[in-house]
């Protein structure tokens, strides 16, 4: 049977005929669609969200050695997070087939940074498949379990957003039986204290010594003849815009990427009179060809930041000077698409403490969630954003060294509170800093899609679950100062910033108000301008809120007085609340006269 399938949808389709049993993972763009699909149309495969990735990692363990295949998902700097028991797995083998999948952000579309994860697989010295396309996808996730199997050993597919989340036609097939595994009780090869690990160390030597053989012959990497001189090593979707640039060319097709089948990419460069790597962000497979002895270019032509188009191999190829004219057109993000700059939506509960914040002057540590949109302009009230759960560390080490005059407060959404805030804010209270944390929970994991996490009541397959309370998990960490509030209650936010940060030690402050968008969206009466008593004076325009944009009326110094889209508004009040003239009224309110 014939799909339109994106490759996550792919990969979750792959799983499914591969028979995994189990999928655990945290949502993150841009793998997270491969759970939902599971959740949603593979109902046989137990599917949930972890509080992050390191627990989804040994969730995915966990079933494994109980005999059970099992995915994992997780975006590429979620594996920062599960490096710890990813690691030391790749030591103790598998019992059930185990694959990891690490989904990669070239040219950070949502993401913090654009590290290279294939270095992972040789880090962790793992086989590595990269698809080029969603019918690749699929394929090498069924590939993947067979691997894992044969060779005792976790397997890493490799996705980028492109292939994440481009459609193709995938032929698929019918859902297999795993074989049968069961748990076996075996502490030298699960146990790993240090005289344990030694002798599994060799045991990985030795594994990767039998993939680099499998590596050779595998049909996953392929010669691609077509007559021509020069010579392509490519792989992931750097394949699909070579070919599409250069058709003409032979290629050599990587499809596992890790470890490299040098002896067969040797045969091909000796074959021709030169040889290109074409690959997106760090010269993974170039530095490792080179250090094999053989002469090969690529990053000195493709650059190693952001990620690849047709345009830009085209125009590496061209200044390499194997294409003769750059034929296609290179059309930037901003000429691809109707302008649209992030922004916090209408109503969202986390307004009114960024408006608090900017007044206050504070320095703020940020997280990562939609919050994180607070930086920008007009509300420019972060100061920080590093990773997941570091806003509350860095609040800490900033108060320790007076770093801010005026105070520092720490804010990190619910879902990332759970992810991993809980520690800073227990090192808060253990090392007694004058820290305030604001967890603006918003009853979701909004910046992705709105997923469950412990605190909303209900698992990615839609059962009911038992509720993490935040305020009893504050408490018990030892936090006496704990505060709720409504965050469309500006002034009291105002006020309540201001009482914590004065008092000693460590104080939390908690608000109330669920995503104006998920799981729900919520619509209350709207707001108008008066425009008689708007006096132009922008204060409205400065909270930042799409739906309250300039008239065409304007005051006797020519600024623009507002108006409010009655189809945007959402009826929060904030803007009502800070205008000085009392000119925004509830539209039941406002009569003309």
């Amino acid at each position: 049977m014939k799909e339109l399938l994106s490759g996550n949808e792919a990969v979750a389709r792959g799983a499914f005929e591969a028979g995994v049993k189990l999928a655990a993972g945290y949502p993150g763009t841009p793998s997270t669609e491969i759970l939902e699909t599971l959740a949603e149309q593979y109902r046989s495969v137990y599917s949930q969200w972890s509080p992050n990735e390191k627990v989804a990692f040994e969730v995915g363990i966990g079933a494994s050695i109980g005999g059970a295949r099992a995915l994992v998902t997780m975006k590429h700097v979620g594996l920062n997070v599960a490096a710890d028991p990813f690691m030391t797995f790749a030591y103790t083998g598998v019992n059930g087939g185990f694959v990891l999948v690490s989904a990669d952000d070239p040219e950070m579309h949502s993401s913090q940074n654009e590290q290279d994860n294939r270095y992972f697989a040789r880090f962790a010295q793992v086989p590595m498949l990269e698809p080029s396309d969603s019918q690749e996808a699929r394929d090498m996730t069924i590939v993947a379990y067979e691997l894992s199997e044969k060779f005792d050993t976790p397997v890493m597919l490799r996705l980028t957003t492109r292939i994440s989340h481009s459609k193709g036609v995938v032929e698929t097939g019918e859902p297999t039986e795993a074989p049968d595994r069961t748990f076996v009780k075996d502490p030298a090869k699960y146990v790993m204290v240090p005289a344990n690990a030694r002798v599994r160390h060799a045991v990985l030597a030795e594994r990767l010594e039998k993939l680099r053989e499998y590596t050779e012959q595998t049909p996953l990497n392929a010669v691609e003849n077509n007559g021509s001189r020069v010579g392509i090593i490519t792989g992931g979707v750097a394949y699909q815009y070579a070919k599409e640039v250069a058709p003409h060319l032979d290629y050599f097709k990587i499809g596992m990427g890790y470890p490299l089948p040098i002896r067969k990419i040797a045969d091909f460069i000796k074959s021709h009179d030169r040889v290109l790597v074409v690959e997106e962000l760090e010269p993974f497979y170039e530095d490792q060809i080179k250090a094999a002895g053989y002469n090969v270019t690529g990053k000195e032509y493709f650059g190693r930041l952001g990620e690849l188009s047709p345009h830009r191999v085209a125009e590496g190829l061209k200044k390499a000077g194997v294409l003769s004219e750059v034929a296609t057109a290179e059309i930037s993000r901003e000429e691809a698409m109707f302008p649209r700059p992030p922004v916090l939506c209408p109503g969202c509960p986390h307004r009114g403490v960024f408006m608090a914040l900017k007044k206050l002057g504070v320095a703020v540590t940020g997280d990562i969630g939609c919050y994180t949109l607070g930086v920008l302009p007009p509300l420019n009230a972060l100061d920080t954003c590093i990773c997941m759960g570091a806003s509350i560390g860095s609040a800490i080490g900033m108060e320790k060294v007076k770093g801010s005059e005026k105070g520092t407060v720490a804010i990190i959404g619910d879902s990332t509170f759970f992810h991993s805030g809980v520690t800073g804010l227990m090192d808060a209270v253990y090392n007694n800093s004058n820290v305030t944390v604001i967890i603006v929970d918003n009853r979701a994991t909004a910046m992705t899609g709105g997923q469950q996490h412990p605190g909303t009541g209900r698992t990615l397959m839609g059962d009911e679950a038992g509720l993490v309370d935040i305020a009893a998990v504050v408490r018990g960490l030892g936090v006496r100062n704990y505060r709720e509030l409504d965050p469309y209650d500006y002034e009291n936010v105002l006020s309540t910033i201001k009482e914590e940060m004065a008092r000693s030690g460590p104080s939390v402050i908690r608000t109330t108000r669920p995503c104006v968008l998920m799981p729900k969206r919520i619509m209350d009466e709207p707001y108008v301008v008066d425009l008689e008593l708007c006096n132009g004076c922008s204060a409205c325009f400065r909270i930042s809120c799409p739906a309250i944009a300039a008239s065409k009326e304007t005051n006797p110094r020519g600024h623009p007085k507002a108006v409010i889209d009655e189809t945007l508004c959402t009826g929060c009040t904030l803007c009502a609340q800070i205008c000085p003239t009392e000119a925004i009224v509830l539209k039941s309110k406002f009569v003309k006269v």
